[in-house]
């Protein structure tokens, strides 16, 4: 009990700071979860259930359950799952995500309630091609923004945090699990084409919430690293790392420019580069995480 109560004292503290700033920022969210919500809604009402197919994590539960039992709607055999998840989510989440979190799950359950769309696909694959871009897009603005809809959502960001997996990978994972009950319980037809929707849409959520945001790592071996360096600091804006190497073949000591940029920057290095140097040598990598002031990658969860 006096856990709870902290907990609560620091949730009332937390709405006592707020300022416009801080309202502003909250609404931006809601929307950012509303309009996610919106498209998973018309992918479920519009494409999932018309062709019966499951779908991930909670939501997929749900359909399973509501294909078994069709008088329980979706939206709320999904709130009720919820249920458990937020109560442990209370003491592992922080309370702004658990708080978003929570509003996103009823945003979401009222968007799946209500929003009724009939999306004119007749072809099975299309249709698990088309749902699985619009879900992927719209669990992936769910959570660009401070909290998520709820269910999986949660635990991919539990994990993400915890081990550094990808939410997408998180969520292909997990419902291979899903899909193989799903085999038993269903067809294997009917598995097989949610799972090109759940792979599809694990896909999209990591284009959306990583893609042109994902930083980039670069190494610069060139006998002009200080033009190079100096080009990099000034006119990208990015700081940067020399590191003392040695040439194996030549035994001859190199500076080694080692620096991380965002995605839309890497073309521009590259052009520097190769006016500066043509025939330097350059390796870029992508980064899994980025923590840093600037540069960083890693949300507010």
């Amino acid at each position: 009990m006096l856990k709870v109560k902290n907990r609560l004292d620091k949730m009332r503290s937390w709405f006592d700071r707020l300022d416009p700033k801080s309202l502003r920022q909250i609404a931006w969210n809601l929307v950012l979860i509303s309009l996610g919500s919106a498209l998973c809604a018309i992918s479920i009402n519009g494409i999932l259930i018309p062709h019966e197919f499951l779908n991930a994590g909670f939501v997929g539960l749900a359909l399973a359950i509501h294909y078994f039992f069709p008088p329980l709607t979706v939206a709320s055999i999904y709130f009720l799952l919820n249920i458990p998840v937020f109560a442990v989510g209370w003491k592992i989440v922080g309370r702004r995500f658990f708080l978003y979190s929570l509003a996103g799950m009823i945003i979401f359950s009222s968007a799946v309630q209500w929003i009724q769309v009939s999306v004119p696909v007749q072809d099975k694959i299309l249709s698990a091609l088309l749902a699985g871009v619009i879900s992927g897009i719209g669990s992936g603005v769910v959570l660009r923004s401070l909290g998520s809809g709820g269910g999986l959502d949660i635990l991919s960001v539990i994990i993400f945090q915890r081990f550094s997996i990808r939410l997408g990978s998180t969520s292909l994972a997990f419902n291979a699990i899903l899909l193989t009950g799903g085999a038993l319980l269903f067809t294997l037809e009917r598995a097989l084409y949610t799972l090109v929707f759940v792979f599809v849409s694990s896909y999209m959520l990591n284009v959306v919430v990583t893609g042109l945001s994902q930083r980039k790592m670069v190494y610069i071996i060139s006998p002009k690293w200080k033009e190079i360096s100096e080009e990099i600091m000034h006119e990208i804006e990015r700081g940067l790392t020399i590191i003392e190497g040695k040439g194996g073949y030549t035994g001859r000591d190199e500076q080694i420019i080692y620096t991380v940029i965002t995605f839309r920057e890497l073309v521009e290095l590259k052009k520097m580069i190769r006016r500066l140097d043509p025939s330097a040598f350059v390796v870029v990598t992508d980064t899994l995480e980025v923590m840093g002031h600037r540069i960083g990658t890693q949300p507010h969860w």
